[in-house]
């Protein structure tokens, strides 16, 4: 059965077509691909202003989402399946093909951009561009947004599409800015916009981790971009089942909690000992020149004792070999798939070695792999897979797998808000006919509450897993 645009999405097209540089701020199922195809083709048949279109994606989203939404049956009546499209993917040799192969949309995963402008330099033929989870250019600094910086004057056409703009705060939202209106907004400079809008909450030194937005800011900072962005949330426009949260607590035997206990005191004096950490009179962790600890000794502690918390630790940081710890997690989840009598379920790891023991518990379960994720995203939502196992960082953005099932297990979280969001989007959208059920598997006496707390107080994440860390260290150190 064919179907029409939802009003909210003509509205949004009507916006495209009438802004050559904007944002569609929507959040996950609302039709940002569509209103984006539709766009091209009023632009490229009708209106003839524009030749070639380059849509830049994550690269799940770049081999399944945009060629698949454009040959969707649902939108047959809306006459666009025959644009040509053509994915530089791949290897050099298949990305440079593909590139010269006769396309109307040509699609690219974001990782790929700095070599694609080296490759056309001045040549750049694309005078649309489309940027599918623009959040990906949020670093000014990364090589990928520099690279794109450097051709903005060349495109006729600019068009940024997310779900979630800032998952770490407004800092996030300069540089997807910068690609639509080149500062104009927000300022020429990442510096500007900081010094005008900011102000440090953690810092070390002249380092700053962590800034805070002004009093009365965020409503400015909207009021400058409303003009040029659409933001658009999907509880005001879509009906869909509820979305439930359910935290269960792992229980560790007394055995492995002291272990757990000794690891982490091990681990503790371990880096007192490495970094010659000691409390200054204010009660902060500080090094020998009296700077706070860094945030990257911080985040060697804290994935250690999330690994433990998972059941295996890995030897050394390149890790390769890892050692078994207990099962604990894994017989909560054996337990939780016999009470779902036969659902199918998603669960999602932080750990390669959480995966391997999953799939080795677990034989007929089924791991997400980029070279076949078509197939298997198919065989999900035809009911074929029972358990399927895969990294939010994989299944985060584009996947469509409301039709296979209704259950997300959160086998070891991460502090990332944006890949969590994403992740648990893929069965909560449009088709989904049950209530979704998100059970996160925890044990709130180890590091765990503290990935729990942070992401319950959304873009202050990274800041709650910081202070976990320090609060673990100063009491040993005051021990």
């Amino acid at each position: 059965m064919s179907k029409s645009l939802y009003n909210y999405q003509q509205h949004a097209y009507e916006h495209v077509m009438a802004n050559p540089y904007c944002g569609l701020f929507m959040e996950m199922g609302l039709g940002k691909t569509i209103v984006s195809l539709l766009a091209i083709n009023r632009l490229m048949y009708h209106d003839f202003s524009i030749n070639k279109v380059l849509v830049i994606a994550p690269l799940n989203v770049a081999q399944t989402v945009w060629d698949t939404e454009l040959k969707d049956s649902d939108w047959k009546d809306l006459n666009i399946d025959y644009m040509r499209v053509s994915k530089i993917l791949g290897t050099q040799q298949q990305r440079r093909q593909a590139l010269y192969t006769k396309a109307d949309i040509y699609i690219i995963n974001c990782e790929n951009i700095p070599w694609l402008v080296s490759e056309l330099q001045s040549n750049w033929f694309f005078d649309m561009v489309i940027v599918d989870e623009s959040s990906k250019f949020k670093n000014n600094q990364a090589v990928r947004f520099k690279a794109l910086k450097v051709v903005l004057p060349l495109i006729k056409r600019v068009v940024i599409l997310t779900g979630t703009p800032s998952p770490n705060g407004l800092i996030d939202i300069w540089a997807q800015k910068y690609l639509v209106d080149r500062g104009k907004r927000l300022g020429k400079s990442i510096s500007e916009f900081r010094v005008t809008s900011f102000s440090p909450a953690i810092q070390e030194g002249y380092v700053v981790y962590k800034y805070a937005i002004k009093k009365g800011m965020e409503k400015r900072i909207y009021g400058k971009i409303k003009d040029i962005v659409i933001s658009m949330k999907q509880k005001d426009y879509l009906e869909l089942p509820p979305l439930l949260h359910r935290q269960i607590e792992v229980s560790f035997s007394p055995e492995v909690m002291a272990k757990y206990n000794e690891f982490e005191d091990t681990q503790v004096l371990k880096l007192i000992s490495e970094n010659n950490l000691r409390l200054s009179e204010s009660g902060e962790v500080v090094d020998e020149y009296g700077n706070n600890i860094s945030a990257i000794t911080a985040a060697a502690l804290r994935n250690k004792l999330l690994q433990y918390s998972n059941g295996a630790v890995y030897d050394n940081e390149l890790h390769k070999n890892w050692h078994w710890m207990h099962d604990a997690k894994l017989d909560a989840l054996q337990e939780l798939i016999e009470v779902s009598e036969g659902q199918n379920i998603i669960v999602f790891y932080n750990f390669k070695h959480d995966a391997e023991r999953i799939l080795k518990r677990f034989k007929y379960a089924v791991k997400l792999d980029r070279k076949k994720i078509v197939e298997q995203c198919k065989a999900w939502n035809e009911g074929k897979i029972k358990l399927l196992v895969g990294h939010p960082a994989s299944a985060g953005h584009g996947l469509n797998l409301q039709l296979g099932g209704h259950i997300v297990v959160w086998f070891g979280l991460n502090d990332a808000l944006e890949l969590y969001d994403q992740a648990n989007k893929r069965l909560h959208r449009p088709g989904q006919t049950k209530p979704v059920v998100i059970y996160k598997l925890v044990n709130t006496k180890t590091m765990d509450k503290a990935v729990i707390q942070g992401l319950a107080m959304k873009s202050k994440g990274q800041a709650a897993l910081m202070n976990a860390v320090k609060v673990i260290i100063a009491k040993r150190l005051a021990a």
